[in-house]
This record gives structure tokens, sequence and C-alpha cells, in this order.
């Protein structure tokens, strides 16, 4: 029998076949994988994108201070409230694109509109026409305006007061679509104010953050009946506010027993937290207010007093001017008395018989019912002077305008600086001037510099008992880049409440994203399980096909004797076939 072999290509085109199905399939199963990949990735990013977009989110408010001299607005902006109960709102105030605080400063003070009051409206418009311009449009209705008014306003009649602010309450709320209820139309009181200034610059400093440092100084406050346990928070600063009309200060008082002594009127306990029950963010601060005090309207009394003075002098016949100690060697200073008269005021200047001068117009005489007392026989606790203070308005604007020393206080320095000044000459003076060598101050300021650097040092040291040694002093008027005044304190006083509603936003947020989250899941997941089904279809027709494939097995193929293998002659070959030289019969 004979051993026939032949070669059957079809072995070999199988072959190559499924190797290029295997190549198919591992390119079918990878595009898969990464489908699936990129749609659960897809979600997450869309998800994660709605978040972070509510999370920055900008809210703004706008503080409108309206002083005795003249009203200024500020703007302010934060971002969504970070979810953790013991941070604040991180408020900032707002920049131009020069990199400028958006305020805008006008004259006269709101309460020059005492007999005309629908005039008042037009004043404070031209205000927020100006701050609306760095506000996006579509926050507009949704940005809080403050209209607070201070001691110039404290000081006119009940009537007069209630006039202006309600033209200011009708106009407003008619042409602007700010959130501006009555309530946010206010005349402050002097505790109000000291508390928001006490409030703006312990933010500015970081005193009210529980993140703690190792040069931070910590107080321990005594547990209360109605919150056991001790707690602690950073050691704050106090602060002195002297303005135009008025005067505040305001400090910590850690100590009950102290604030037990303290009477009611002098004592603000307040809460910075978005709950009431937050005993991180209690504090008890002692804060009173000197109406009348201010630098400017201590000018109209020490002016007043003078003009007594000479009046009630046998020597008054004499023809004026009038000798000031306070005012700068040879000037002449017109003064309108309360009857409608001018008088010439004539400076000597001699600072320090202005000192002596002013010191009893503080009144350090007065009854004190409640030991130990300061200005006006008002009860103040004993001040712990190795803790800080800072001064802010006057206090800045006499040490840096003219002497350009502002910041940490160092008496004797100030003392030289305004001596000098006041004995130098006033054609000198003016000359200064003139050539911009005070480039910081005004002509108001240079007249009656000499006049209230007396004021600020006896206030300070006379009327609050700051030792002349006291080094723990600093004037500012920002703090860290920031604005301190008390309109930043009004307003993170005022929003106190809204992290509470940022939390509560924040968590529906998040259950919201879970839930649409899982949706999305759902549908790619259904996706899948039908790019899945296809994929079966194609392995199912690729499986059969490999089946068909196997007529031509890996395995020898039956030999076969053609016709033309008879034909053939012993040794001789046949295209595929061969005849082999054994074979058996």
């Amino acid at each position: 029998m004979a051993r026939i072999y032949f070669n059957c290509p079809l072995v070999k085109i199988a072959n190559s076949e499924r190797m290029m199905l295997r190549w198919i399939l591992l390119v079918l199963m990878f595009a898969l994988v990464l489908l699936a990949v990129l749609t659960l990735t897809n979600v997450i990013h869309i998800s994660s994108t709605k978040t972070l977009d509510s999370i920055n989110e900008l809210h703004y408010g706008i503080v409108i201070d309206c002083g005795s001299s003249g009203s200024r607005i500020f703007v302010y902006y934060w971002p969504t409230h970070s979810g953790n109960p013991k941070d604040l709102l991180n408020v900032q105030q707002l920049l131009d694109s020069s990199g400028n605080a958006v305020v805008k400063k006008i004259s006269p003070g709101l309460s020059s509109y005492e007999k005309t009051p629908d005039a008042a409206s037009d004043h404070i418009k031209e205000l927020l026409l100006y701050a609306q311009n760095y506000i996006p449009k579509e926050k507009i209705p949704q940005t809080s305006l403050y209209v607070m008014a201070t001691a110039g306003m404290r000081m006119l009649a009940p009537s007069a007061q209630q006039a202006i602010l309600q033209d200011l309450r009708e106009d407003i709320g008619q042409t602007f679509q700010f959130i501006a209820p009555e309530n946010h139309f206010e005349i402050i009181s002097g505790k109000q104010e000291g508390v928001y200034a006490w409030i703006a610059i312990n933010y500015a400093l970081d005193r009210f953050s529980h993140s703690q440092r190792e040069e931070d100084q910590l107080k321990t406050l005594e547990s209360l009946p109605s919150s056991p346990g001790d707690h602690q928070h950073k050691t704050t600063v106090g602060i002195i506010d002297m303005g135009g009309a008025s005067i505040q200060i305001a400090f910590e008082i850690t100590d009950q027993a102290i604030v037990k002594d303290i009477p009611a009127s002098l004592l603000s306990e307040f809460n910075l937290g978005c709950q009431d029950s937050d005993e991180d963010h209690k504090y008890n601060v002692y804060v009173t207010t000197f109406l009348g005090y201010g630098a400017n309207a201590a000018r109209k009394t020490y002016e007043t007093m003078l003009l007594q003075k000479h009046s009630s002098d046998s020597s008054s016949t004499k023809p004026e001017p009038i000798q000031d100690v306070c005012l700068p060697t040879g000037m002449l200073y017109d003064v309108q008395s309360e009857s409608g008269h001018s008088h010439k005021f004539l400076g000597q200047g001699d600072y320090e018989a202005c000192q002596s001068a002013l010191e009893p117009l503080m009144n350090l005489t007065a009854p004190c019912s409640q030991s130990p007392c300061s200005l006006n026989g008002i009860y103040q606790p004993k001040i712990d002077l190795s803790g800080e203070f800072y001064g802010f308005s006057e206090f800045w604007y006499s040490t840096e305008d003219v002497f350009n020393i502002g910041g940490p206080y160092d008496y004797q320095r100030f003392h030289d600086k305004a001596k000098e000044f006041c004995k130098t000459h006033w054609i000198t003076i003016q000359d200064r001037f003139k050539k911009h060598l005070y480039p910081k101050a005004d002509d108001a300021r240079i007249e009656l510099q000499c006049f209230k650097s007396a004021w600020m040092t006896q206030i300070f040291h006379k009327g609050f008992s700051f030792p002349t040694s006291y080094s723990q002093f600093t004037s500012a008027q920002l703090v860290n880049g920031k604005d301190v005044g008390w309109t930043l304190g009004a307003l993170i006083y005022k929003t106190r409440f809204l992290p509470l509603r940022d939390i509560e936003r924040l968590e529906e947020i998040h259950l919201n994203q879970m839930t649409s989250s899982w949706q999305k899941v759902s549908r790619a997941i259904d996706a899948s399980y039908l790019l899945s089904g296809c994929f079966l279809i194609v392995l199912a027709a690729i499986f059969v096909y490999m089946k068909r494939l196997k007529c031509c097995p890996r395995t020898e193929l039956p030999r076969v004797a053609s016709r033309s293998y008879f034909m053939t002659e012993p040794d001789q070959m046949e295209q595929g076939l061969t005849k082999s030289h054994s074979y058996s019969l």
C-alpha cells in the first residue's frame, strides 16, 4: 500500500485568520474597558465640576460708613463657606484691576442734610453707582447693602434722624436692586461701633481662627454654668478708635469675676459662630464710647473754652487775635462762634502748654461711682499692659500724615516730632506743604496737626491711663493688606449666620451629587451592558467562524490518491503529490 502526502493551503489560511481573530478580540476587549473607564470618568468630572462651581461661587456685600465729615463706601466679597462650623466666612475687601481697594468717599456728612432730608438719598446714590460697576450684574440682586451712620447722625434730633433714614429707605429701594430691607439702614450706637472695630482688627490678625501655630498665644476661658468645660482661643488685641466726633475703646475680658462687675452698658457679650450654642466663638468685650471726644468735636469744645475765657477776661477789651498755644507759631486761624461771630486765633506753637490746656476737656475730675475710671467718670477695668492695642482713624492720621511714623508707637519719638512741628513758623510749614513735603496731608491736617497731636496723646496717656513706657500700641489703617475699619467688623457680625446656610447648602449639593452620580453611573452601566451584548454577539460570530475553519485541522489530512498518481512513472513528481519509493502490495 503506497503512502501518499499532499500539502493543504487551507491550514495556513486558518492559522493566520485565527491569529487575526485573537488580535481583534483583544482590541475589542480593550476598547470596551476604555469606553467604560471614560464613561465613569466623565460622570465624576461633571459632578465634581458642578460641586466646585458651587463651592467657588463668590458672594458680595456693601457697607456705607456715614460719618460726621463724609460718607465712605466699602465693597467686600467672600467665597462659599468651607463647611467647617469652626470657620468664619473668608471676607475680603474687593480690589479693582489695579489692585486698589474699591472705596470711595464723598463729603459732606449725612448729618448735614438735617434741614433737607429729601436730598440725602442723592448723596448716597453717587456711592452706589460707583460700587455696582465692580459687582457682576447677576450678583447685584444677591448683594446685601448696609447703610450705617455714626456719631454725626447721633447728634441730631430724633425727628431729623428718622426723616433722613426714611428718605434713604424709600429712594434706595426703588432705584437699586440690592438686598436692603428697612433694618439695613440704621444709626449705630458708639458701643456697636467699638465692637465692630474690635472684630475687624482681630479678624484681620487671624485671632478668631482655631488653627494653632507655635507662636500663637492662647487664653483659657473659665467655664460658664451654661457650658461646662473650659475653652481656649487665641489672645485678642484691644482697640482705640478716634473719629471726628467720638472715641471708642474695646478690649476682651476673660476673667469671669471682672465680667460680673462690669455694668451691662459697658459690656458686650456676643457670638461670632453660626449658632448661638458655639462656645468657641463667644466673647466678652468691655466697650465704651465718648461722644463729643473725637478730634474735631474736641477742637470745637476747645475753641468755645478759649472764647469764653477771652470774653470773661478783664483785659478782653484788647483787640483780637486770641492767643492759641495749640496752633503753629504765627498762624492766623478764623473761628466761627455759635452766635455767628467770626474771631481770629493766633498760634503760639507751644506743644507742652497745649497738652496742659487740653486736660480739663477730658473731665478727669468727674465723680467715679465705680473705680477705676477713665474719661468723664466712666468705669474702665484695669488694662493688661502685656496685651496689644491698636489705634485707628485719628491715631493713624496724627502719626502718619505729617510725621510719617505710623505703626509701632513710641511716646518720646512722637513727642519730639509734635513739639518741633508746633514751634515751626506757619510760613515755613506752608512752604513745605507747597513743596509736597507732606504728601499725605491736606490743608485741614496741617492746620490742626499740632492740636490733634496733643489731644491724641492726652486721651491715650491721661484719659485711658496707658503709661508713656507702654510699647504694645500700634497705629494702623491696613493690617495684612486689609482695611480694618469698623465696616469690616460690621459685615462679619451681620453675616455670622450665613455659614449655617452654606453648610446646609453644601450638604444638599453633596446629596444631590451622589444621587446624580448614581443616576449617571446607572446610565453608564446600562450603556456598558449594551456594549457588552454587542461584544458577545461579535464574539459568538467569531466562535462560529472558527468552528467552520476546523475543516482543515492542524493534524494530518487523509491521503487520497488522485488519477494522475497512476499516470506517473516511479520517482516522478506531481504538484502536491509524491510517489514514495517504498510501498507494499
